[in-house]
């Protein structure tokens, strides 16, 4: 296979993607001595000009992954850093052992970076919160994104926190021993509650609270009085979906 260099810095390590105007190349930088990683969103066609117009307005000093965009003939390259992790869905799902603590922090990590994300345009913040994105390194502790802008509809910042919703779910998800802080947040993330990530992070701040709070008192309870709790906990929300 021929060494392709894209302006005459980035070898091509391998295309990760490839469909009509878009592709997605991993490419290594030759002009920096570590020869980092790098991953490059290439466009064309009708998506070149509606793509340099969305990462134009990505703000460098909020975005450090962010390395630059540039025309290379008929292409748009949109170059960012890569990283590493394994994919949310391999780290949190049914029948995982996380303690709560645990997942309190790492649902902290993953909405502090979607809050980091605020002022991007929500076509590069909302692809960055799509599950396959959403990296989790659990040696480090970390919770990382890595920026495949695959082309989407339209996008309002209305959609990041939903989108990081779904990602806190999956991190902190329903289960029988699962206490009323914790049901009401996740209750709010149901019901779409939250307009803006600043509103959503403004929020969890005071949910992972009192969530710590409350497991913390009911960890000091007898076996019996914590049944009794969880047994009048789930009365009380049946009669609260009775209502009309």
């Amino acid at each position: 296979m021929d060494t392709v260099l894209i302006r005459e810095r980035y070898k091509v390590v391998r295309v990760l993607s490839s469909e009509a105007d878009y592709a997605l190349v991993e490419a290594v930088d030759i002009q920096e001595r570590e020869t980092p990683s790098r991953l490059i969103n290439l466009y064309e066609g009708e998506l070149l000009h509606r793509y340099g117009r969305i990462c134009a307005g990505i703000p460098r000093e909020e975005c450090p992954a962010f390395e630059g965009m540039f025309l290379s003939g008929d292409t748009l390259a949109v170059v960012f850093d890569d990283c590493r992790g394994t994919c949310i869905d391999q780290v949190f799902y049914r029948g995982d052992r996380w303690t709560l603590d645990q997942r309190l922090d790492y649902a902290e990590l993953l909405l502090h970076k979607a809050l980091e994300m605020a002022n991007y345009p929500p076509e590069v913040a909302c692809a960055a919160m799509l599950s396959d994105n959403v990296l989790v390194d659990t040696a480090e502790q970390a919770v990382r994104l890595r920026f495949v802008l695959h082309p989407l509809p339209e996008m309002t910042a209305r959609e990041l926190p939903l989108l990081a919703g779904d990602q806190v779910k999956k991190i902190l998800p329903r289960k029988l021993a699962s206490l009323g802080a914790q049901l009401d947040f996740l209750d709010e993330l149901d019901a779409g509650t939250f307009r803006s990530i600043v509103a959503l992070y403004a929020r969890w701040r005071e949910a992972a609270a009192a969530i710590r709070a409350e497991q913390e008192e009911f960890e000091e309870q007898n076996w019996f009085s914590r049944g009794l709790t969880l047994a009048r906990l789930w009365w009380k929300r049946r009669k609260s979906r009775r209502r009309p």
